[in-house]
């Protein structure tokens, strides 16, 4: 007699793990997951898409950076004074080196923060949190700058 052994293959997790950077992540291969697949304990949990309001926050947040970067010059045309050394060295050597490096590292910045958006830093705080923090400081930052320029032009 030949019997067929029936093998129960439920208990075997198929599943992969994706790389840092994948073409789903970097928007080459368009996906569909717009959410968490399943409910996973401390892991990174990736999407495919993201929301219409996280990209509307980097944007936000890229043209706030801008609007920095213009207010920080003509802050400085007023007499006004850099503190941060490493942007200070980039004004000395160049302005558009200065304009460059600070978009850049603003845009591989938000690129990291937006890939890894629901990424569980503490019990209540994910990385999608941080790029609210980061548009509400910016503002802050951009309020603060104009009225510094409101008080040079007095």
């Amino acid at each position: 007699m030949n019997f067929a052994a029936v093998v129960n293959h439920r208990s075997e997790d198929r599943r992969q793990g994706m790389p840092f950077f994948c073409a789903y992540h970097l928007g080459i291969r368009p996906g569909r997951r717009m959410n968490e697949r399943r409910f996973s304990k401390g892991g990174a949990a990736y999407v495919d898409r993201y929301s219409n309001h996280l990209m509307f926050c980097v944007i936000g947040i890229l043209l706030l950076s801008i609007c920095d970067a213009v207010f920080t010059l003509r802050i400085l045309a007023n007499g006004g004074e850099e503190l941060n050394w490493f942007m200070a060295v980039l004004i000395d050597d160049n302005v558009n080196k200065f304009i460059a490096v600070k978009l850049a590292l603003t845009s591989l910045a938000l690129i990291l923060l937006v890939i890894h958006h629901n990424v569980r830093l503490t019990s209540k705080l994910y990385v999608r949190h941080l790029k609210y923090m980061i548009l509400t400081g910016y503002s802050i930052l951009i309020g603060y700058e104009l009225h510094l320029l409101n008080l040079a032009a007095a």
